[in-house]
């Protein structure tokens, strides 16, 4: 009989949560760990703006997601369950647990609710392990990692909804090589859509009647940490979070964009390390100074680079992500081809 493990790794399912781990891997390493407890962790804190799928699954697949807990939870033998829920997602905790009991689970699962106003870095694996414990709300020092030392110094297997959605699908010989994708137009959700994984971004838009009439760009995984691609970009793939938003190319104006990634960064920035708390604070104080012309400043260049190679956490990594492809594929082609935009007219002489 084919165990749960090799179904995965035929299917080469990958975590949904950004980093596209193996499943297999982190799940056979939670069971090769000889201790006492093991703990299994649903991460449904879906922090990064832009992104929706978490509800999209509870609303509409609340049994299959259950039974993938289920799955989870027997594979790796965890002595409890804990739902790590944000506030949107935590007034479906009564329709879960009522799943939960009817399928074996009661007493076993314990709903966590996100901590109101803790930022986006509460959604960071080893940070809900410290809040779970009641510790500082801030990412752990790796290694060691969860899977070896995680909640209460055990063994821990985390996977977020998404992921154990799927594997749900796979159990059941149902897994057909897709995800979930978020589109979005200008920050505006447009839907949640279930479509093979290795569509272009072109090709979703139009597969799902997204594909604009206008000039546009594209922030992909994510409406802060994305990377931020032109309309001749189109033809790649969609990987890590698995979200789309679209811009209007002339309407949107650059500099309260970035002003809106710059301040995102700088709010959620848990303080612990100073390449993060520092480097975003500065960036933004470089923005009030410089405005859109701060890409030409050299303490710029190296403020991003310092966030990217030096900073604690993931947060802190992904903060030059939009802004630097910004600059590149979308703001510096704009100047080159003079084209009206709000934000341009006082930053760029323009041709007569």
């Amino acid at each position: 009989m084919v165990n749960i493990l090799d179904k995965i790794k035929k299917a080469g399912l990958v975590g949904r949560g950004g980093a596209s781990f193996p499943v297999n891997l982190k799940w056979q390493a939670v069971k090769n760990e000889k201790r006492p407890e093991k703990y299994l962790v649903i991460n449904g804190a879906e922090g990064e703006p832009g992104i929706h799928k978490d509800a999209y699954i509870i609303n509409n697949y609340p049994e299959e997601l259950m039974f993938g807990i289920k799955i989870a939870l027997d594979f790796i033998k965890a002595k409890k369950i804990y739902f790590y829920l944000n506030k949107n997602l935590y007034s479906s905790k009564n329709k879960l647990n009522k799943i939960a009991n009817a399928i074996g689970l009661k007493g076993k699962i314990i709903f966590f609710l996100k901590p109101i106003d803790s930022g986006y870095f509460a959604g960071e694996e080893s940070t809900i392990l410290n809040i779970i414990e009641g510790k500082n709300i801030e990412p752990r020092l790796r290694p060691p990692f969860p899977t070896c030392s995680g909640l209460y110094g055990m063994p821990t297997l985390i996977n977020n909804i998404e992921t154990i959605y799927n594997v749900y699908l796979v159990s059941k010989n149902k897994y057909q090589n897709k995800r979930f994708y978020s589109v979005n137009f200008d920050k505006k959700n447009k839907g949640v859509y279930f479509l093979p994984e290795n569509l272009t971004i072109k090709q979703i838009l139009k597969e799902t009647d997204n594909y604009p009439d206008y000039d546009f760009f594209v922030q992909i995984g994510g409406d802060a940490s994305g990377e931020v691609l032109n309309s001749k970009q189109l033809n790649k793939k969609v990987d890590g979070a698995g979200s789309i938003t679209v811009y209007n190319l002339e309407k949107h104006i650059p500099e309260k964009l970035i002003k809106y990634w710059l301040s995102f960064f700088r709010d959620n920035s848990c303080g612990q390390c100073t390449p993060c708390r520092e480097g975003t604070y500065r960036l933004y104080e470089m923005f009030e100074n410089f405005g859109l012309k701060m890409a030409k400043e050299k303490n710029f260049t190296d403020l991003c680079d310092n966030l990217f190679l030096s900073s604690f956490c993931a947060l802190g990594t992904a903060v030059p992500i939009a802004i630097l492809s910004y600059f590149k594929n979308v703001y510096e082609p704009l100047i080159v081809s003079q084209k009206k935009i709000k934000g341009l007219e006082k930053n760029v002489k323009r041709k007569k």
